[in-house]
């Protein structure tokens, strides 16, 4: 979708960084870097840890955003979610703090995610990493970019070497039959995809269970950048559903999508050499 089906959105996204930049601001007052942040902390329903920085930048970027485009629906890993975004055009799709435990731990790879839906596709986003001195940027048609500078996926076209990060179990599966480099763990998925579209790394596997919030706004970072996200079988990830949850996921430069769909095939066959 082109950034044009939002006329501001240029205007938007200088405003929807800085706004991301104040609330970085507000989660590192909290964060010790090697060690476990001061944060109070306590665990939601489902048993995931959340802490006193999610709610404040959750809360601060609520407002912000709702004053830059009061027409736009509401979705946030910690807000209750209000089923009235389904028949909204534009909805915000927030991450407070991707990689909550690595935030508590005083790991830097957790990130401030936000993305712009237009009629479920995002045609903006910033991930934005505070603690790696990282904000990257995307508009839909309009490129990406980290601190500023014009970034591009990989040009790897073969497993073989390719640097993948993911799951160790899925890692480990995905080595039967295929010789790369195995990527240490980044707790953040909006980091390992992001890390994709900066070259960092070639590609990157997603067990199922992640969310709209957690993927996004660095969708569109890894997609302006040359990259790929697709769900299991090789399609789109479609955003703003009733359940925003998904299932495997497949994140590459765009030049490995195609081996990657392969490899997933065969693990699913159950077949562990190549074919």
């Amino acid at each position: 979708m082109n950034a044009t089906t939002l006329p501001i959105a240029a205007e938007l996204l200088k405003a929807v960084g800085e706004s991301c930049l104040e609330a970085g601001t507000i989660a590192l007052d909290l964060f010790r870097p090697g060690a476990t942040a001061v944060a109070r902390t306590w665990a939601k329903s489902g048993g995931s840890p959340v802490t006193e920085a999610d709610i404040g930048v959750d809360t601060f970027l609520r407002i912000r955003l709702s004053e830059l485009l009061p027409e736009a629906a509401w979705l946030s890993e910690e807000t209750v979610d209000d089923a009235q975004r389904l028949s909204h055009r534009y909805v915000w799709v927030v991450d407070p703090i991707d990689g909550t435990r690595a935030f508590m731990q005083g790991s830097p790879d957790w990130a401030v995610c936000v993305a712009l839906l237009d009629q479920g596709a995002p045609i903006l986003g910033i991930v934005h990493a505070p603690a790696c001195q990282a904000t990257y940027r995307a508009l839909a048609g309009g490129g990406a970019t980290l601190n500023g500078e014009t970034i591009h996926a990989s040009s790897a076209q073969s497993l073989t070497g390719a640097r993948i990060a993911g799951p160790k179990p899925m890692l480990d599966a995905l080595a039967q039959f295929e010789s790369f480099q195995a990527v240490a763990r980044i707790p953040s998925l909006a980091l390992r995809l992001t890390r994709i579209a900066d070259g960092t790394i070639d590609a990157g596997l997603i067990s199922p269970d992640a969310r709209d919030w957690d993927l996004a706004a660095a969708d569109l970072v890894l997609s302006e950048a040359g990259g790929r996200l697709s769900d299991g079988e090789a399609g789109p990830v479609i955003y703003n559903r009733e359940v925003p949850v998904h299932g495997m996921l497949v994140a590459s430069n765009g030049k490995l999508a195609s081996p990657l769909q392969t490899a997933i095939e065969r693990l699913r066959d159950g077949r562990t050499q190549p074919a």
